[in-house]
């Protein structure tokens, strides 16, 4: 986990905005995404669902005219633009959001220069582009596996009682910490905080808590206080779907119970569980 800085840009000519959330998470186990733009005829009808993943994911919108039937200039735009970015930012990654097999040249070319570049996009994009890329994932794949998650994390939150539900954590005294119930609730949190773990583990499925919150800092849209959290350890232990453990006598480590439902909350300092 490092804070590399990333630009990425949307061919949304060419993709799904179902992907844009996806394609952000699993960027976040490579650095930070810094430079964030969206590249097409922001007037057209094909765009107008594309207003609300810009305003939700912070996205730059990049307008780019159809100058002339059958040509695509807004390819032209995310070449020219990559070539700036290239010149002029301290960007060590491209990640490239799009089907068109016209950016395999820009890929090579980026990669000459010493950068690595991620592709997204669905399954019909051609070979090209796909073999020249360090890493290309099909979006169809990752959306898949976010809805996959959102139906289990809904399928898995508590029932709302009157009084209270059984086993909530208790509340701050200002009332404003969330409770177990509560987190549990939150799909999107659930759903990174599970990323967050997944995506930094080990083999024996373990993530040290400082990786976890190195990753959860690269996606920069979520705190810990939103939630009546100082730190990010403290909201995972109290949403009780992690497995904890303490080594070294102050590390860390934390494991989806879902790994290993039968493993239970221990500690290898001693002094019982943390």
């Amino acid at each position: 986990m490092n804070n590399t800085n990333i630009a990425l840009l949307i061919d949304c000519d060419n993709t799904s905005r179902e992907a844009v959330e996806p394609v952000l998470n699993e960027l976040a186990k490579y650095g930070v995404v810094n430079i964030r733009r969206a590249y097409g005829d922001w007037k057209s009808s094909q765009l107008k669902n594309w207003e609300s993943h810009s305003l939700l994911f912070a996205l730059k919108p990049v307008q780019q005219f159809g100058y002339t039937k059958g040509k695509n200039a807004t390819d032209a735009a995310i070449i020219i633009d990559a070539m700036d970015i290239l010149y002029t930012s301290a960007i060590e990654c491209f990640a490239i959001m799009s089907s068109d097999s016209d950016f395999t040249p820009l890929v090579v070319r980026l990669l000459e220069s010493g950068k690595q570049v991620f592709g997204f996009g669905e399954k019909k994009t051609p070979a090209p582009f796909i073999k020249a890329c360090s890493q290309f994932i099909f979006t169809e794949d990752l959306i898949s596996a976010a809805r996959e998650d959102d139906a289990a994390s809904v399928a898995r939150a508590p029932k709302k009682r009157g009084g209270g539900a059984t086993g909530d954590t208790p509340r701050a005294e200002d009332d404003a910490r969330k409770t177990k119930n509560e987190l549990r609730g939150d799909t999107g949190l659930v759903r990174m905080l599970r990323l967050a773990c997944d995506n930094t583990s080990d083999d024996d499925g373990w993530s040290p808590m400082s990786r976890v919150s190195q990753y959860i800092a690269n996606q920069k849209s979520f705190s810990p206080v939103n939630y009546g959290y100082k730190r990010w350890s403290d909201l995972i232990r109290a949403t009780d779907l992690f497995n904890i453990e303490r080594r070294n006598g102050t590390a860390m480590y934390i494991r989806d119970r879902r790994t290993r439902p039968e493993a239970a909350e221990r500690s290898t300092a001693g002094g019982g569980a943390p």
